[in-house]
């Protein structure tokens, strides 16, 4: 069986998580998912938009690149073909996250992160 890739989630940097989902929510119509301080995921119909705590620092998780996230159906083909490809090692796959979904993540050469997942709960 081969893993089926649906969509690419785009990750927006926010330098205050509640505050952008408020904003989001109020002006924009979007419902919040999942929020911490660190992560939100919204939606809205068809649509899915992720924000992720950024303040250009040292400790910021972007590390200076930009964020998306691949929307896939039957991720372990395909986690399974990349860890073949030496793109990623056995140890970064997350299943059951909080979230849910089970994901991994790499970076490119120019420290974009890649995330692909598997929205567990659909």
């Amino acid at each position: 069986m081969n893993t089926d890739l649906l969509q690419v989630i785009p990750v927006l940097p926010s330098r205050d998580i509640a505050r952008d989902v408020a904003w989001y929510r109020e002006k924009v119509g979007f419902k919040s998912y999942f929020s911490d301080g660190m992560y939100a995921v919204l939606y809205r119909e068809n649509l899915s938009l992720h924000l992720q705590w950024h303040a250009d620092t040292e400790d910021d998780p972007l590390l200076g690149g930009s964020v998306i996230r691949i929307l896939v159906k039957n991720i372990r083909p395909l986690f399974e073909e990349l860890v073949k490809r030496g793109t990623v090692t056995e140890d970064k796959f997350r299943a059951n996250t909080p979230w849910g979904t089970h994901e991994f993540g790499f970076y490119d050469l120019n420290r974009n992160a890649v995330f692909i997942m598997e929205d567990i709960e659909r």
